[in-house]
């Protein structure tokens, strides 16, 4: 049956000479697989929604096996960020960790409106670190594995001080942090950063002023626990590191 369907396109391959097979990721169905008949051709007028990080509207034969897109109509190009190799690195790391986190054909609302905003929010600006950091941590809930950072991860305690331990997967209040020797005495302002990340949606986040040394912070526990609990190897995410450690020097 031929649907219209509204989705960001996060992933591409080669299909033959002419064809391309992409990843669509929609707010109805979720992430799904079809053929782009022809994309790889120059004049084929599906060359030019066939692309990474291509917000558009596509008419899909939907089926249980390879679906086929006969027609796309592009929402937003999303230009500024293909044509930033910055941006296309973060938009490259946020796509690929939502195809290796998400189930096929299972729709995620709040995991599609996410990504439309950092998206947005990549356009629009240079620093670009806790809007990834948020969306990370909403993709790491839908994904099955988001650490507790609304109470003490053993006993439920609501109040701070708290310390993060990756063994236990979240946070410790001072009662339980003998479970952990290791875990990282959290600032309170960081422990209310992770609450908001978990919670609050892009679209409410004005202008989000944090510490340096807090931010790091952040970006070093996210990174740890993914290596921990995600899974995935990410391609992407060594490019970033490396753009990194390049820029350090």
């Amino acid at each position: 049956m031929l649907e219209k369907i509204d989705g960001i396109i996060i992933k591409t391959k080669d299909y033959g000479e002419t064809h391309k097979l992409v990843t669509i990721f929609s707010k109805r169905i979720g992430k799904f697989s079809a053929i782009a008949r022809g994309a790889k051709k120059p004049k084929s007028r599906m060359a030019a929604t066939a692309q990474p990080f291509i917000y558009g509207q596509f008419f899909v034969y939907l089926s249980k096996g390879l679906s086929s897109i006969q027609q796309g109509e592009i929402i937003e190009s999303n230009r500024v960020i293909r044509e930033d190799i910055m941006k296309t690195a973060y938009a490259a790391y946020l796509v690929e960790l939502t195809d290796k986190l998400l189930d096929e054909k299972v729709p995620s609302p709040e995991i599609f409106e996410q990504l439309i905003k950092t998206f947005e929010w990549i356009s629009e600006h240079d620093d670009v670190s806790i809007p990834i950091m948020m969306y990370e941590m909403k993709l790491y809930r839908a994904g099955g594995f988001a650490p507790t950072v609304h109470q003490c991860t053993n006993c439920g305690e609501k109040n701070a001080p708290y310390s993060f331990s990756m063994v236990e997967g979240g946070l410790l209040c001072s009662r339980c942090k003998y479970l952990d020797p290791e875990a990282i005495l959290l600032p309170n302002s960081v422990t209310k950063l992770l609450f908001i990340f978990s919670t609050v949606g892009l679209e409410r986040v004005g202008n989000v002023t944090v510490k340096e040394e807090n931010r790091q912070l952040l970006r070093n526990l996210f990174d740890a626990y993914y290596d921990r609990y995600g899974g995935y190897f990410l391609k992407s995410k060594k490019f970033l590191n490396q753009i990194a450690k390049f820029n350090d020097i």
